[in-house]
């Protein structure tokens, strides 16, 4: 049996109460977290996040986290520019993140697309 997500699939995304309901044998000590992992195919490590956020924030600890992004997606898809405003804001942001990629020692070259670490 192949483990993990089929190529080119997404990940598989569970719900607060799908975790919950997931865990609760493994709270209520009726299963170990490896029968839990047989059953269900989620990694045993997994299963340990899960309870531990659970123990220490309940089930708000097991609610999904929206993460942040590529703040620079939304322009950089685009082929062009609709004002220059929209082009001076992409400039800005690219120089942002090139200033703190050098705080942290890391070199840019060229475009951006070339990023060596400076010892």
């Amino acid at each position: 049996m192949a483990k993990g997500r089929p190529k080119g699939g997404k990940n598989k995304y569970w719900s607060a109460e799908e975790k919950y309901k997931i865990i609760k044998p493994i709270l209520d000590y009726e299963l170990t977290s490896g029968e839990v992992t047989r059953r269900t195919g989620i990694s045993n490590g997994m299963l340990s996040t899960w309870v531990r956020k659970y123990k220490e924030h309940g089930i708000e600890g097991l609610k999904n986290q929206k993460k942040p992004g590529n703040p620079l997606a939304k322009i950089y898809a685009k082929k062009h520019f609709k004002n220059r405003e929209e082009e001076l804001e992409y400039e800005n942001m690219k120089l942002r993140i090139e200033n703190e990629r050098l705080k942290k020692g890391y070199l840019v070259k060229g475009d951006g697309s070339i990023v060596v670490f400076k010892k």
